[in-house]
């Protein structure tokens, strides 16, 4: 039976919900990984590549990320159908992410982090790597052209921090 006190408790209860009810799905969009088993990498086609196998990394690429927002190499060439580690080192002291995309995917996203600044990634071609630690991307560029990757974190893509990846053509 609903009493007016009942009404009150259910109302009560779904506005302590509400707040965290809100961030639902802004943390579906980018997952939040930290402390849980990976997952299965869904496997979509993006223009520039689709996730790869870690047996089929025919090389790996430390890509240094530092404080001074630069990221070193800043310039890769990836021949087409290459499967690429990429390593993210995170030299710095606060939090870097590498992603990877077209320019214009990459810009979009950076705004969307401005806005969303504690957004974490779980794509394949992203990485969220904390200061001192290392993050992987298994990509496979199976599309040639001229990409790129970024720290999307709000403030570093404005900053500079970003690189260009060139995949030529299988010969």
């Amino acid at each position: 039976m609903n009493t007016p006190m009942t009404n009150r408790r259910q109302f009560q209860l779904s506005l302590l919900a509400l707040p965290w009810a809100l961030t639902l799905p802004a943390a579906h969009a980018h997952g939040n990984s930290h402390g849980q088993a990976a997952a299965a990498v869904a496997k979509e086609q993006k223009p520039w590549g689709i996730a790869g196998e870690p047996g089929a990394v025919t090389r790996t690429v430390d890509i240094r990320m530092t404080d001074d927002m630069k990221l070193s190499p800043s310039h890769l060439e990836v021949r087409e159908g290459e499967t690429l580690r990429l390593r993210a080192v995170n030299r710095g002291k606060v939090m870097h992410e590498i992603v990877l995309g077209t320019g214009t995917e990459l810009r979009a996203h950076a705004e969307m982090m401005k806005k969303h600044p504690g957004m974490e990634h779980d794509e394949p071609y992203m990485a969220h790597v904390p200061p001192g630690k290392t993050g992987d991307v298994v990509w496979t560029f199976n599309r040639p052209g001229d990409f790129e990757f970024a720290c999307l974190i709000a403030g570093h893509f404005e900053a500079g921090m970003r690189g260009t990846i060139r995949v030529k053509p299988k010969a």
